[in-house]
């Protein structure tokens, strides 16, 4: 379950939700023109099993508050990374499409050493004419969102009648005329980024009407290294109608720079027990301690925390009740300390505990909570 956040940003209330375990390597995902944090559903189910995934609503969209008058890039990006800021996050992997995605790139451009990567779907470098702004910005100040529903989600989906393509439809119905107006405008006044030198995964709907794989093309030329993935059947938001599409591509290009081997076993590592117990650890090591230290970074931190195939919030409740089944103290505190890292809760833990005292002696599990309740309050 994501925990929902209102962040007072430069001067507006943004909606923010976070999903995952807080020692994972941030994700940070920005949602196009008229949508909000839930076209991220499927992805931040996947991503947050392995990540800490932190999806924001601009102004004017979603749960955010609504700024007067006309937004830049620049601007957008200063919330984006006030976000990370407030969050205490020195840098993330940045994912956006449409407007999210330039403004990830505008991220990188301006703020490269908050950026890890971009993951940049459905977009482009700018969105000229002006004109094509103009009656847009027009209509929704003088009428709402009413008039513009129908052609803006007709570029989103190749199906119109899926149920998904109404969530869409009612995203955009919903957003607030000020934050859609000053969003475009942000759109209309932007010009090509400034030079980025970061890993890049350009994905695009190879049927996107609005902007359509030559565009992304044109960000694949403007990127050394950027790779380009279309993916067939998809318009403009392949989150929704596309998502296992768009969960691979998203998961090939964050596991493709995520470290190897001993390294990745480090890295979980610190992030479930904490930099100060590791850092410690690394300073009692001895020669005696060394085939050790390999057997536990590769063969446990590194091959099996990696799996995506559990969460690691999961990982930690299993081993918190394995460890309390086999009365193995001094590793349960450990992992007791690192829930902290895990995202799993007190009462969480509590329930594990029932199930230790179920199928392995009443004994254990009172003795197993006691500790928790020592360490937890």
């Amino acid at each position: 379950m994501a925990d929902v956040s209102f962040l007072r940003i430069n001067g507006a209330v943004l909606h923010v939700e976070e999903a995952g375990p807080p020692g994972g390597v941030p994700v940070l995902l920005i949602h196009s023109l008229g949508a909000a944090t839930a076209m991220w559903a499927p992805q931040i189910a996947l991503l947050s099993r392995t990540h800490r995934v932190i999806a924001m609503d601009l102004p004017g969209h979603g749960l955010s508050e609504a700024r007067p008058g006309e937004y830049s890039m620049a601007g957008l990006a200063a919330d984006a990374l006030g976000v990370l800021d407030a969050l205490g996050i020195a840098a993330a992997h940045v994912a956006g499409v449409s407007i999210g995605g330039r403004i990830a790139m505008e991220m990188a451009a301006t703020a490269p050493g908050r950026v890890l990567s971009l993951m940049l779907c459905d977009t482009a470098l700018d969105f000229q004419p002006p004109s094509r702004w103009a009656g847009r910005i027009e209509a929704v100040l003088k009428d709402g969102m009413a008039p513009i529903v129908d052609a803006v989600v007709a570029n989103w989906a190749v199906d119109q009648t899926l149920a998904s393509t109404a969530g869409l439809r009612a995203m955009v119905g919903r957003t607030n005329p000020l934050g859609y107006a000053g969003c475009a405008a942000a759109l209309r006044d932007c010009a090509a980024p400034g030079h980025i030198h970061l890993p890049t995964t350009v994905i695009c709907g190879e049927q996107d009407p609005s902007t359509p794989p030559a565009r992304s093309e044109e960000i694949v030329a403007h990127i050394p290294g950027a790779t380009l993935v279309l993916i067939e059947g998809a318009a403009h938001i392949p989150n929704l109608e596309r998502a296992d599409a768009m969960n691979r591509a998203l998961m090939a290009h964050l596991t493709a720079l995520a470290p190897k081997g001993p390294e990745a076993g480090m890295a979980v590592r610190r992030a479930v027990l904490g930099d100060a117990h590791v850092d410690r650890s690394e300073a009692n090591m001895t020669e005696v301690d060394l085939p050790f230290r390999e057997l536990i970074l590769e063969g446990v931190w590194g091959r099996v925390w990696t799996r995506p195939g559990l969460s690691r919030h999961q990982r930690s409740l299993i081993t918190l009740t394995m460890l309390a089944a086999l009365g193995l103290d001094e590793e349960f505190r450990l992992h007791v300390r690192a829930t902290a890292n895990t995202g799993v809760t007190r009462e969480e833990v509590a329930e594990a505990m029932l199930h230790v005292a179920s199928y392995a002696g009443i004994p254990r599990g009172n003795h197993a909570l006691k500790i928790v309740k020592e360490m937890l309050g």
